[in-house]
């Protein structure tokens, strides 16, 4: 087992890599607007955890998990080639929804109306108040 700092080292540097790989020299059409979200590797260094997404979305996610399962062997041999290990681990692609979760918080929120917030009737409302008495 190795230390949590040099997991995520490992990790850190196998995802910069694989990020490298999938827009300089991968020629599979699913995966021209792969972004790697993050990528953990267990502490036996057995398995790389890779999180993708995609401009395209959750549609997509099928297509471009099968293409990552296909070009599976050559992004490993091409990271084990450039990433020093002595056992490179296996990859393991999981589809990461957080950045559509996130457009989507940003939609409500802007969908919400400032003028409608019970803390600014309130405040006007007080200073009516103070007038009065």
């Amino acid at each position: 087992m190795v230390s949590e700092l040099r997991s995520k080292r490992i990790a850190d540097r196998i995802h910069e890599e694989l990020s490298t790989l999938l827009l300089m020299e991968t020629a599979d059409p699913r995966l021209s607007n792969v972004n790697i979200s993050k990528v953990r590797v267990d502490r036996e260094i057995s398995f790389a955890n890779v999180y993708v997404s995609s401009l395209a979305g959750s549609p997509e996610a099928d297509e471009i998990l099968a293409g990552l399962q296909h070009a599976g062997g050559y992004l490993r041999s091409e990271l084990a080639r450039r990433v020093e290990l002595r056992h490179f681990p296996r990859l393991r692609f999981y589809w990461d929804p957080s950045p559509e979760h996130a457009d989507r918080i940003e939609q409500l929120l802007a969908s919400l109306d400032i003028s409608d917030e019970p803390g600014s009737d309130m405040e006007e409302s007080s200073l009516h108040d103070d007038d009065i008495e």
